[in-house]
């Protein structure tokens, strides 16, 4: 029964692990670049109201719910030393350390600044160079994460599947 526990844990924390590192990648190579190309005002309301959609209930529940399965996975593998508990747990590590934590402490907080700022302002041009300078830097860092920690999960899960 634990086994099979550990081999769904797994899978979920991969494919939402995954799924994770699409969203922010999609912001890195798309929606960034995309604002650089408006009048700062704008693309800071743009911004704006892109880190106020993203907090709904299924992004949310993606991203705090792969952070509890691979949490899971981890306590699972470690708990029955089946499969690969080292590549479950560096995943798990990957992911709740490299995407949720620096999301905590980087880039919601950056976020934050932006949102109480008046896009006509010359302190929101100065918060808004300031904040895609850091924020796309910090969520490479979380997308990087996000995806390694996907690749290092199925490795923990075909070593798993395989016994």
């Amino acid at each position: 029964m634990l086994d099979r526990m550990l081999a769904v844990a797994t899978a979920v924390a991969a494919v939402g692990c995954g799924l994770v590192a699409g969203v922010l990648l999609a912001f890195s190579i798309s929606v960034l670049p995309g604002l650089a190309t408006l009048p700062v005002p704008d693309a800071i309301a743009a911004m704006q109201r892109f880190n106020a959609a993203i907090l709904n209930p299924l992004f949310l529940a993606l991203f705090v719910g792969t952070a509890v399965s691979c949490t899971l996975a981890a306590i699972l593998a470690v708990s029955t030393g089946r499969g690969s508990p080292v590549l479950v747990v560096s995943g798990a590590v990957l992911y709740v350390l490299g995407c949720v934590a620096i999301t905590a402490v980087a880039n919601v907080p950056l976020n934050d600044a932006l949102a109480g700022v008046d896009p006509g302002s010359a302190a929101g041009a100065q918060v808004w160079q300031n904040f895609t300078e850091k924020w796309t830097r910090w969520n490479t860092v979380r997308t990087v994460a996000a995806t390694a920690a996907c690749a290092v999960l199925i490795l923990g899960q075909g070593r798993s599947a395989l016994g």
